[in-house]
């Protein structure tokens, strides 16, 4: 088939940013199965990298778990409500995006280390500063907005007579979020979800400036092998988190891609 003057120009542009995307993932990969693959083995069997990647993973679902329970509500309270300060919320889910996450790692300091505002009054019965709270708490505070702002998108997918017509029916607000407004919006949701899951497992700065080094995560290990060991070693452990992560992110992004030709 004969493609077109602007179809073969956007390919071309689009392929560019693809391959520059790529290239650096498949060189990682061909350096460490090729040239360091007996550094990479060695790293693969270490407990303090299978511990590291754990973490990451693991927090970045409970991340996402919280982000969910929270953030649908308030995504459709945003999109079905009105009321005062309405914009200004929205800008506060906007703001984690745009800062640096060296600041909000700072700010998150102020706020949960032990003596902050929060931080200080749980002490006593959760500790984020240096824990696994905190982690969690790092990672949902910079990937929460993806979330939000996906469900977003899809509550304003909803048809409104849909729900309207339901509510006609005699049913609930609650009914008709459940069978209408929620069913419809999910692609989206899961959409949000799965980017949340991805910003919230490869945070760094944020997470470092609450948490510090312990419990460890793997984006804190690579760092540590970088400047404590070398290059070589840094890699093998991002290999590591990569051979975790990308089979994970496209598993997720298929089953997302089936919910939306579903709806």
């Amino acid at each position: 088939m004969k493609l077109d003057k602007l179809t073969a120009v956007f390919g071309v542009l689009g392929g560019i940013l693809v391959i520059f995307l790529f290239l650096p993932i498949v060189d990682i990969f061909f350096e460490q199965f090729t040239l360091n693959l007996d550094i990479f083995l060695q790293t693969l069997t270490e407990v303090s990298t299978l511990k590291a990647t754990g973490m990451s993973v693991f927090a970045a679902f409970v991340s996402v778990v919280i982000s969910f329970l929270f953030g649908v509500p308030l995504a459709y309270i945003l999109v079905k409500k009105k009321f005062w300060g309405k914009r200004i919320v929205e800008g506060i889910i906007d703001l984690p995006m745009a800062i640096p996450h060296t600041v909000a790692g700072i700010a998150l300091l102020t706020v949960l280390g032990s003596g902050g505002i929060i931080g200080g009054a749980t002490e006593g019965f959760i500790r984020f500063e240096y824990a696994f709270p905190g982690i969690v708490a790092a990672m949902t505070f910079v990937s929460a907005p993806f979330l939000i702002i996906s469900a977003k998108e899809g509550f304003q997918s909803v048809d409104p007579n849909l729900e309207n017509v339901a509510r006609s029916l005699g049913a609930s607000e609650w009914q008709s979020f459940v069978k209408i407004s929620f069913p419809l919006a999910f692609p989206q949701i899961f959409s949000g979800a799965v980017m949340s899951w991805a910003r919230a497992v490869s945070e760094f700065s944020a997470v470092i400036m609450l948490v510090g080094f312990y419990p460890m995560i793997s984006p804190g290990l690579i760092w540590s092998r970088f400047y404590g060991e070398n290059l070589m070693s840094a890699m093998a452990v991002a290999v590591v988190l990569l051979l975790v992560v990308l089979p994970t992110f496209i598993i997720l992004r298929t089953l997302g891609g089936r919910a939306f030709d579903k709806y």
